[in-house]
Order: C-alpha cells, then structure tokens, then sequence
C-alpha cells in the first residue's frame, strides 16, 4: 500500500480489516469487513449496494457483486436487514481491492482529496471489529439510505463503534461528505466574484473549502459522534430510539 494509494494485495489481508473496491467506472466505491476465512460482511440495501429508494435510482448503475451460474456456498442471500455475507471475490466482484486507512494525519487525509478512502479516528483492537459485523449480520444494522446510512457508514461504525445519533445530518460516511462538500464549497466561494477575477484564486479557495468541510464532517473530529456497543445499537433499532428512514419520493418497499 502507497502513501496516497491504498490498494494492497489479498495476501496482506487481515481479519477486522475494513476493505473497499470502486464501482461502476470509480463513480462510487463499495465498503465492508474482511472478518477472514474468505469473508467479507457487508451492507445493502436489499442486496443492492446502492441505491436511494426513489426515483433517483433510475439514474444509478448498480453493480452489485456478479453472481456466477453455480452456487456460492460462502455467501448468504440478502435478509431484509440488507447486511450480507459474502466471499472475497464476489464483494470484489471484479474490482480492485483497497484497504481502508484509520487514524491518518490531517496532512494525508487532506491530501487524499476524494473522500472514502481514509479517516481520523481510530480503529478498535480487530477482535471487537471482527465481532460487530458478525453480530449485525444476524441482527441488522437499520434501513439503508445513502446519505445517512450506508456500507460506509457500516463498516466505519465496526471499525470504531462511533455512531452519529441524530439522523437529521449526515452520517459517518466520506464518500457523502465529498459528494455534498463539493457543491457547497462551490456555493460558499461565490461571493468571492465580488472581489477578484482571478479564475485561479477562485479554484484555490473553492478546494480549501472543500478540504475544510471534509476535515470538520469527519468521525475523527464530530462531537456528535458517540461509542454505542453493537447490543445497544441493536436495542436501538428495535425498540425505535434510532431511526433511520428512507426517502419517499416514490414508493418503496418497507425495510
């Protein structure tokens, strides 16, 4: 693994390690735990990896792992919970494979300018990490929505047990803040038209905008972020004190 890449070999795999591939010509990337044995668990929406529930989905190519004509014994068909498990190759389902980087440098997370790829905080021991997704495949981890809840935001929650709580922000996923920060850094470097001409001072200001909103959202620095086991978590979602709801622009099935 290189210092701004993170692709690495299967053979350095290691069991609680937090893993990606991208998908669909590097549009978004695909997250999930390596829990060993060939493994990796991962979170869905019904199967699907991604998706919104609404009529934005016709715009999105799903590239849900490829399922060859024979069956896979290591994987499990999708629950309703949508946490899957499935074998290396098929997660990968042809991609690259990545590994997620924990407790980064603010220079190196700044640096690996497209979010989803690394964070601040800091990975617990691999023995809890490995336990969280195994516990969430039986249980569930709430309804997929790619802003708030999505395989990112499952496989940082496994990694570090940090959860942000209030669901009317975004949730602890890189690749939503990027894609968000991106036009809000555009719209908050506009009045800057009214002061300079200069194309160049306007790119420079827009990407330290965009750096600054990526720094701050991270799980590594919001204080809205908190410690919940994956048993409380799981009393949670049952009990209705944590609540995760899908758009409804068009209609959905309910999770």
């Amino acid at each position: 693994m290189g210092l701004l890449s993170n692709r690495i070999d299967k053979e350095s795999l290691k069991s609680g390690d937090h893993i990606y591939s991208w998908r669909t010509a590097y549009i978004y990337s695909h997250h999930g735990i390596y829990v060993g044995n060939d493994t990796v668990i991962h979170f869905t929406r019904r199967g699907q990896e991604v998706g919104t529930g609404t009529v934005l989905d016709l715009l999105l190519v799903s590239s849900r792992p490829a399922r060859s004509q024979m069956h896979c014994p290591t994987c499990t068909p999708p629950e309703g919970h949508g946490v899957v498990s499935s074998c290396l190759n098929c997660f990968l389902a042809g991609g690259i494979l990545y590994r997620f980087q924990y407790a980064v440098s603010p220079a190196l997370f700044i640096a690996k300018a497209r979010g989803g790829t690394c964070t601040l905080a800091v990975s617990d021991q691999n023995d809890l990490v490995v336990h969280r997704p195994k516990y969430l495949l039986e249980n569930g981890f709430g309804c997929y929505n790619v802003f708030k809840n999505n395989c990112e935001d499952f496989a940082i929650y496994c990694k570090t047990e940090l959860l942000v709580l209030d669901q009317s922000t975004i949730g602890q996923s890189g690749q939503a803040i990027s894609i968000i920060g991106g036009p809000l850094a555009a719209v908050l470097s506009t009045p800057l038209l009214l002061v300079t001409t200069n194309i160049y001072g306007m790119v420079a200001t827009a990407v330290g905008f965009y750096c600054a909103s990526r720094y701050a959202a991270d799980i590594g620095m919001r204080r809205d972020a908190v410690k919940v086991s994956v048993e409380d978590l799981t009393r949670r979602l049952t009990t209705g004190l944590l609540q995760v709801i899908e758009p409804q622009l068009s209609a959905a099935p309910a999770c």
